[in-house]
């Protein structure tokens, strides 16, 4: 199903290309303002944006799409800054089909990339299966985590993964081990056009209310230390080699050069966490992209530290 839309894209005008793309069974649309899906609340439209009814019509898909025109997967956009110009090409959202869960033999876990992190974890958790409970802490979907290697609380994706399914730009479909997938902190290697459909973790057996309190517990503690009730995206920068930092974490890099509390128009640096931006109500995803950038300078001139994003930035400026 296709659909054409009135707008256009912030501040910018590109030519359509949606009679070059092919038939599908799930939503295919123009110009469809992004912010809404972020958790910043900002951000431009996408040029095509595209809602597969599952694998298979992915996998058809993106065949046919001409090899000259962008692909982007887009999940809730937990740590994602949409830029005020739009994303062009084609922006892919999974939806439902990719958000099941499933309960396999000796504590595995097969899962969508579409499912929230914290369902997972619940899931996991009224199922008897430990070791998962860190997901509670990740704001986020399964795939999204695969991507970036999340992790919190002593936990990393890396430990409990087992193997992923993706789909590459040409529709062909491979399974891969954990160890194809090149991990390391707060990194993936598998190439970046593969789009991650479906996982299956490991974990061990456990007590359902004893892990269902370890959730409690972090979430308390994401709750009591973190502005997760305002526009946010999570921590903005990865913390750095310790070494160079001597031992610091980024929030205390941050704090170091000023950071908490600092301003670029309506994007703040946050009082409660310093190392998550926040949308104060009014903020650009100019505001905040340059907001981050400034205490990266900072930190970098004032404490000789190079702080790395780990919030994803997408789009074309305005």
């Amino acid at each position: 199903m296709r659909s054409k839309a009135s707008w256009t894209l912030f501040n910018l005008s590109f030519p359509s290309i949606i009679d070059q793309l092919p038939e599908v069974r799930g939503k295919l649309r123009e110009n469809v303002p992004l912010a809404p899906y972020t958790w910043f609340r900002v951000g431009g439209a996408a040029q095509i944006f595209f809602m597969p009814a599952d694998e298979a019509d992915l996998a058809l898909f993106l065949p046919q799409v001409p090899e000259d025109i962008p692909v982007q997967i887009l999940g809730v956009a937990s740590n994602t800054l949409v830029r005020d110009g739009g994303v062009p090409g084609i922006t892919i959202r999974l939806g439902p089909a990719f958000g099941t869960v499933d309960i396999l033999d000796d504590s595995q876990i097969q899962v969508g990339t579409a499912c929230l992190d914290a369902t997972f974890a619940k899931k996991a958790a009224k199922a008897g299966i430990g070791g998962l409970e860190f997901y509670a802490g990740i704001p986020g979907t399964i795939g999204g985590a695969l991507r970036m290697n999340a992790g919190c609380y002593g936990g990393e994706t890396k430990d409990c993964l087992e193997s992923v399914v993706a789909l590459d730009r040409r529709g062909r479909r491979q399974i891969m081990d954990v160890e194809e997938l090149g991990y390391r902190y707060r990194h993936c290697s598998a190439p970046a056009d593969l789009i991650f459909t479906e996982a299956v973790f490991k974990g061990r057996p456990a007590e359902p209310d004893a892990v269902l309190a370890r959730m409690k517990e972090i979430t308390e503690t994401r709750e009591k230390s973190q502005p997760i009730r305002e526009k946010t995206g999570g921590s903005t920068f990865k913390n750095p080699d310790s070494e160079k930092s001597k031992g610091r974490g980024a929030w205390q890099l941050v704090d170091a050069v000023g950071g908490r509390g600092f301003k670029v128009g309506g994007a703040q640096m946050s009082e409660k966490h310093c190392n998550f931006m926040i949308n104060t109500g009014e903020a650009t995803a100019a505001d905040l992209e340059v907001l981050g950038d400034t205490i990266r300078d900072k930190v970098l001139k004032q404490e000789n530290v190079e702080l790395h994003w780990e919030i994803r930035r997408i789009g074309v400026k305005a």
